[in-house]
């Protein structure tokens, strides 16, 4: 027989049904609780006691709690290991409760307090500081297909930034990959969904609906006036609208009008490259190590997200790129300004952050205290700013959103006071002067606590007890406390005290006279209490108003930081302004590694610069030399210098002439993923598939070692024939670094392939690397001084050396891997031949007459083509 689930379990339970895979926190008092599996699951992450409790009869239910007071903490910690979060909230008291109860004819005294799911937590709707990283933007995205263009909308419901944007599906990895969500949305049954992606009604995603959306939410009848959005783009927006409406429970976040991102405004990384270039983390996921970790002198947290956002989305428009890099010229030529600006900078708070939670009604009176702070800031650097003869035309047209915030400022400075409190429970944020009403009401609290402190000496002078105290607790209110050796002197019927409670080493008691203070106190701290919510919601409301002139203001600061942060960056590192050229030309003299430099540095060691020219008639660079001699640093060195300067950044080398790119990539580095039962040769034959199938003459390409990790044969002829189809085919710029010695002979027949090595040289028995790029083939691998080099044991490269004699001699007699591979016809004549002889065959196909043929003669025409087919 079941046992029947008490009245609360059978709450939990609905709301657990309602919750569906999320953990379920179930508000009891003080404490979230969990049961049943997801208390199992919560006491594993979070490292706390796993409990039990009855249940009716039935088998004891594992639970586990956390404070209500200290949730947030423990809410990032579920979130980073991957969980979701529901949170049922008590929604009534325990008066309104018994209210209703009697309302409805039932029992009060077992009546259950109502609780409701007021929201669900998820990695991507995160707002309150203590589960967000200040200097990492927040986003989440929402994905589907509509006719073959799929459709990306994402957003960072922590500022309110929302982009649009569509691509092909085979584009779809790298732009997921650009926007770096931490939640991704999709409709239920999509075969192309990302992986690990939340699944949502298919329904949530029509396109008519998500123009509907969109105009309920920013009010406005047409969207013409945001932008042009194409079918994919509303469909996606409708799939995540409705997402942030189901994840708020009907409470919808700031978020701006939606803005379009252009997938030729911006250079095309895939995810690959990223993690092998490691722009924003280390393929470890540190930002320390990371061209952004590196990179990064922003003093604001919002000019650090910023910054993230334009190295992970390189511009690939040259008036787009030449404003950013005209502002950082301002600062990096003037160092007083740069100095004073960033010291102002330094002070200001996260205007977005605090902005987006008071939208979201999640604010606290800091936040209003942060908007205050940030506008007034704002106001004071506008009005240095705008002073300074030549301004660039980037900061031309940030300057009028630093100001305009005179009206919302005066009332905020009035009305807070310098340092407001996180929690409003407790009031004191209302500065004194503001509400004449409210400051009387403090008044006569603080006049009836004074007259409780003279009541405390009077009575001490009455009693003779000296040890006698006037308390006060959460549960008693104010109480009078004596040593228990003087309790019965206060028992008396005529002594005017009232016994309260007896402890261990002391007893308590009231009298008329305190009570009647008690009173006055709590009236008048509940009455400024309400007085001062009033006044929050009033000030939240006047922030909202101003919600779409106060977000330009955040961003513009972060602009104007990450500028600043740049020039001071460059100021550091004696870093150089690119020049930007439409021609597709690289021409790179005295480059450098910055994070490579930067580590170098640190231990007291100097980078080897190098040069790289790269253009329409030398644009594919053959790179020979050891390991270890600085090929895959030279290679990265050059991808990030193009990086940065599309971003807008100073770079680090003498001069630099960057033809604009408008896809990167970079097959430097493989590793196995077994996940996914790959290889590692696996993965680099796909990431090198990718590369053939995308890359443009507009394109730059970075190859470190293809072939490897298959036979020596097979290696060859792989990386022979890339090397062709790059030269060729896609005739994009390329660095293509190898081991095979056998490559060189390309140079016979590619009149735009360059060789070149990296130096190194043999002293005294010992390998000294002299990481310098130089023209010319690699005269040898050095492969046994850095096995010596790395400790390989004597003996081993002694008998390695041996076995080498004997294979070069091999290779004298027989002219070695590549015999016979300079009379091969280039790639593109080799693919003609191929089609010529298809043609061949389809041509005398094409000219039968079938109806005329006899059976005899049909099989011997089949017989000659077969013949054919063969000898060919």
């Amino acid at each position: 027989m079941t046992a029947r689930l008490t009245p609360m379990m059978e709450q939990y339970h609905a709301l657990k049904r309602e919750a569906g895979e999320c953990l379920l926190f179930y508000r009891m008092g003080d404490f979230f609780e969990l049961f049943f599996d997801d208390a199992k699951v919560a006491a594993g992450v979070l490292d706390i006691a796993l409990t039990s409790r009855g249940e009716s009869g039935g088998e004891a239910v594992p639970m586990c709690g956390v404070p209500v007071h200290s949730a947030d903490g423990y809410l990032a910690r579920l979130i980073r290991a991957g969980h979701r979060v529901a949170i049922a909230e008590q929604v009534e008291t325990p008066d309104e409760a018994k209210a209703r109860a009697k309302a409805e004819g039932k029992p009060s005294s077992k009546v259950l307090v109502a609780r409701q799911i007021i929201r669900f937590v998820t990695a991507g709707t995160l707002t309150e500081d203590a589960l967000l990283e200040p200097r990492s933007a927040n986003r989440l995205a929402a994905v589907c297909e509509v006719r073959g263009t799929v459709g990306i909308a994402a957003c960072d419901i922590s500022t309110g930034r929302m982009e649009l944007e569509e691509c092909a599906p085979d584009g779809m990895a790298a732009a997921l990959s650009r926007i770096g969500a931490r939640e991704i949305v999709v409709p239920e049954g999509w075969e192309q969904a990302p992986a690990d992606a939340t699944e949502r009604p298919a329904s949530d995603f029509a396109s008519e609906r998500g123009r509907q959306r969109l105009q309920e939410l920013h009010g406005v009848a047409t969207l013409d006036a945001f932008g042009n959005f194409e079918r994919a783009m509303l469909s996606a927006a409708g799939g995540l609208l409705a997402y942030i409406d189901h994840a708020g429970r009907g409470t919808m976040p700031f978020l701006l009008p939606p803005t379009v991102t252009a997938s030729d405004a911006v250079m095309a990384i895939d995810e690959a490259s990223r993690s092998s270039l490691e722009i924003v983390s280390t393929q470890a996921g540190a930002r320390s190590g990371s061209l952004l970790g590196t990179v990064d002198r922003c003093v604001t947290s919002a000019g650090a997200r910023l910054l993230a956002e334009d190295l992970s989305a390189p511009l690939a428009r040259k008036p787009d790129i030449e404003a950013r890099l005209h502002l950082v010229r301002f600062f990096h030529e003037d160092p007083i300004l740069r100095s004073d600006t960033r010291e102002a900078l330094r002070a200001i708070p996260d205007v977005a952050r605090a902005l987006a939670r008071l939208v979201a009604d999640r604010g606290s009176p800091r936040d209003l205290g942060q908007v205050r702070d940030g506008l007034a800031q704002a106001r004071e650097l506008h009005a240095a700013l705008s002073r300074l003869p030549d301004r660039p035309a980037l900061l031309v047209s940030l300057l009028p959103a630093l100001t305009g915030h005179a009206a919302l400022v005066s009332e905020l400075s009035q009305a807070l006071v310098p340092s407001p409190p996180t929690e409003r429970s407790n009031g004191g944020f209302i500065a004194s002067g503001y509400d004449a009403a409210l400051d009387a009401l403090r008044e006569t609290s603080g006049d009836a606590r004074k007259a409780i402190a003279a009541m405390e000496a009077r009575y001490r002078s009455e009693t003779g007890i000296s040890s006698l105290k006037i308390k006060h607790n959460g549960v008693l209110g104010y109480f009078i406390e004596v040593p228990a050796r003087h309790g019965d002197a206060l028992m008396g019927p005529d002594s005017g005290f009232t016994h309260r409670q007896t402890m261990a080493n002391a007893v308590r008691f009231n009298s008329v006279h305190l009570h009647e203070e008690a009173s006055r106190i709590s009236e008048a701290a509940g009455r400024a209490l309400a007085a001062e919510e009033a006044h929050f919601e009033a000030l939240v409301a006047a922030v909202v108003d101003a919600r779409e002139a106060v977000a330009p203001t955040a961003d513009a600061l972060a602009r104007i930081d990450v500028a600043a942060g740049l020039a001071e960056r460059a100021a550091e590192g004696d870093w150089c302004a690119p020049q930007i050229d439409e021609a597709p030309c690289l021409d790179i003299v005295g480059g450098r590694h910055p994070v490579v430099e930067a580590a170098l540095a640190k231990a007291g060691e100097r980078f080897v610069p190098n040069d790289c020219k790269l253009s329409d008639t030398d644009h594919l660079w053959l790179i020979g030399g050891p390991n270890m001699g600085g090929k895959s640093t030279f290679l990265r060195a050059n991808a990030l210098i193009v990086l940065l300067a599309q971003a807008g950044s100073y770079v680090p080398a003498k001069s630099a002439q960057i033809g604009l790119v408008d896809r990167l990539f970079s097959r430097v580095g493989a590793s196995d993923n077994l996940a996914r039962g790959r290889s590692t040769f696996m993965v680099e034959m796909v990431e090198t598939a990718a590369i053939l199938a995308q890359a443009t003459e507009r394109s730059f390409v970075i190859l470190d070692e293809v072939g490897r990790g298959t036979s020596t044969y097979d290696g060859l002829a792989l990386a022979w024939a890339v090397a062709e189809a790059i030269h060729e085919t896609n005739r994009c710029r390329c660095l293509f670094a190898t081991h095979y010695h056998e490559l060189a002979r390309l140079a016979d027949t590619c009149d735009a392939l360059s060789l070149h090595h990296v130096r190194a040289r043999e002293w005294q028995g010992d390998l000294v690397l002299l990481h310098e790029v130089t023209e010319g083939p690699a005269d040898r691998s050095y492969g046994l001084a850095v096995a010596k080099l790395a400790g390989v044991p004597k003996g081993v490269v002694d008998r390695a050396s041996a076995v080498l004699k004997k294979l070069e001699k091999g290779r004298e007699e027989t002219g070695g891997l590549a015999a016979g591979l300079g009379d091969l016809p280039l790639f593109s004549a080799a693919m003609e031949a191929e089609q010529e002889e298809c043609d061949t065959l389809r041509d005398r196909l094409s000219a039968l007459d079938l109806d005329a043929l006899s059976p005899r003669e049909a099989l011997e025409i089949l017989y000659d083509l077969k013949r054919e087919a063969s000898e060919s």
